[in-house]
């Protein structure tokens, strides 16, 4: 059977039922809110008021803070490892209570009598120190002791403090604060440097304690 065509709505029509519809929505909205419980009142949260004195701030030293002192170290009978950890120590300012990682905070170093530092075990002949000249098979060696029996012996406590600090720009400008001489005599002696007795820190400082202590 044909189907009875659907009489197109005028639009007084459409806007009576559009009325309803939205009042009809207004109704259920109004019931839910009338059925849903009251929400509790928060409690006024008092404010947080800080002072600048209660603030604490990371404090850095600049380079107006920075004080540097010097000291001599006699290097006679001494380990050279445990020489050089000192040594890096005072040159990074690691024993002052204003050390800053990102400064040169540390003291002048003067090393007299390099030529006569001590290695444990069999490291004065069994070490080696390798370097290249860059040229293919340019690779060459040499052993703590063909370095002490040099022209240069004071090479060998500037390269074990070398190899203890970082290698960039800071440490670069800290191994200029460091004075390493073969002998007991020494330029500086206008800076009025104060003696660093680092084998009475340890009796591990020195190779022949037993000896020394008998």
């Amino acid at each position: 059977m044909p189907t009875k065509p659907t009489k197109p709505r005028t639009k007084p029509e459409a806007k009576a039922k559009a009325k309803v519809n939205t009042e009809a929505k207004v109704n259920t909205k109004a019931k839910a809110a009338q059925t849903k419980p009251a929400a509790k009142a928060k409690a006024p949260t008092a404010k947080r008021t800080t002072t600048k004195s209660a603030v604490r701030k990371t404090w850095s030293a600049t380079p107006h803070d920075i004080k540097k002192e010097w000291c001599v170290i006699d290097a006679e009978g001494l380990i050279l490892g445990r020489l050089a950890s000192l040594i890096a120590v005072r040159l990074k300012g690691k024993h002052k209570a204003i050390y800053t990682p990102h400064m040169d905070c540390g003291d002048h170093v003067i090393v007299i009598n390099a030529e006569k530092v001590q290695l444990t075990g069999n490291k004065l002949s069994d070490k080696i120190y390798y370097r290249h000249t860059g040229y293919p098979g340019g690779i060459k060696k040499r052993t703590p002791e063909t370095i002490l029996a040099s022209k240069h012996p004071e090479r060998l406590v500037i390269k074990a403090v070398e190899r203890m600090l970082a290698r960039g720009p800071l440490g670069r400008q800290c191994m200029r604060s460091l004075h390493v001489y073969s002998g007991d005599a020494h330029p500086h002696t206008a800076q009025q440097p104060k003696a660093l007795d680092v084998a009475s820190m340890n009796s591990k400082n020195t190779k022949h304690r037993e000896a020394r202590t008998q």
